[in-house]
């Protein structure tokens, strides 16, 4: 597996994996799938902010050129100046490839772009169903620092949001 950024040519793949996680759990609060030209937007929306999106790709091309089987990005944690230290990601791995490493291997690769930006800390915000993803951030050096009860909906159910951060140390 090849941990590289993501070009355009991959937006249909993550749209796959994106629309999949969407549908089948209560990792993304939203309803309704999105389109093609939604991710297309949001892609170039981070490129243009200059924020990572990554992609974990199988290396058997070796040239990074493999199936997408995972992607992560993270963007401003909040959209006012004071937060520019904070960044908050997200994770999404195809299914069939959960369990293989390609969540740590994508998360390490957001850690050391936000430590090179210069960033401090790392947000996680994560359904409190999830206790997969919660124990995962844990393991990675996450601390559950919020529990936002019944602040979301999926599935016509409250939902309610635990946020860990993550500590980052000094860039370059």
């Amino acid at each position: 597996m090849i941990v590289r950024d993501a070009v355009e040519a991959d937006v249909a793949a993550m749209l796959a994996i994106y629309n999949q996680v969407l549908l089948a759990s209560a990792a993304i609060w939203r309803d309704e799938p999105i389109t093609l030209a939604d991710r297309l937007a949001w892609f170039h929306a981070q490129q243009d902010q200059e924020f990572p999106v990554l992609v974990a790709v199988d290396d058997a091309a070796l040239d990074g050129t493999g199936a997408v089987r995972g992607y992560a990005s993270f963007g401003a944690f909040r959209p006012w100046p004071g937060y520019y230290p904070t960044v908050e990601h997200s994770i999404h791995v195809a299914e069939g490839s959960r369990g293989q490493g390609i969540g740590q291997a994508l998360l390490d690769g957001l850690v050391e772009r936000a430590i090179a930006m210069g960033k401090s800390v790392m947000v996680a915000g994560i359904d409190a169903g999830n206790v997969g993803s919660i124990r995962f951030h844990e393991r990675a050096g996450f601390r559950e620092v919020a529990r936002m009860v019944g602040i979301g909906r999926k599935f016509g159910e409250p939902l309610d949001l635990v946020l860990l951060q993550r500590d980052l140390p000094a860039g370059p």
